[in-house]
């Protein structure tokens, strides 16, 4: 990528320690999901299927639906078509959902501090992003269903 190239991204706030950078195009949308519960349903209802729903955040402080309003958010993204599940989402917990267009003067690596299921990790406007491997996280969902 040259400098003058940006990627557009989306930035998901995950848990209070963890936030994801992925590439837009990999969503396919963000459902809101009526709830009054602190914590997201282990799978929702999304365009007529079962989505099953990945939460990062659990028993952290952060909760994941905004009781005055009653709702919470579920970023779904798109995975492969082979698999036991082709969309799978993950719960949004916390302030900062966005749409960043990157340039990667803007952006400093942090590959040491990624974590085990990221393939990468940047700082960007002081905040750690985590590039989750999502090949891998629904390659583990997809285990843990044919498993139930």
């Amino acid at each position: 990528m040259s400098e003058s190239t940006a990627t557009s991204c989306v930035l998901i706030p995950c848990s209070e320690t963890e936030r994801w950078a992925v590439p837009q195009a990999c969503l396919a949308e963000i459902q809101v999901v009526n709830s009054t519960s602190e914590d997201p349903p282990p799978a929702i209802s999304w365009r007529g299927r079962e989505v099953p729903v990945l939460d990062r955040g659990e028993g952290g402080e952060v909760p994941w639906a905004e009781r005055r309003i009653g709702t919470g958010l579920v970023a779904i993204f798109l995975g492969r078509e082979e698999s036991e599940c082709e969309y799978w989402g993950v719960a949004i917990r916390g302030q900062g959902l966005t749409v960043a267009s990157l340039v990667p003067a803007d952006i400093n690596d942090a590959s040491s501090e990624a974590a085990d299921d990221a393939s990468s990790a940047f700082i960007y406007n002081d905040v750690l992003y985590q590039v989750p491997d999502l090949d891998g996280l629904q390659k583990h969902i997809a285990a843990n269903l044919a498993a139930a």
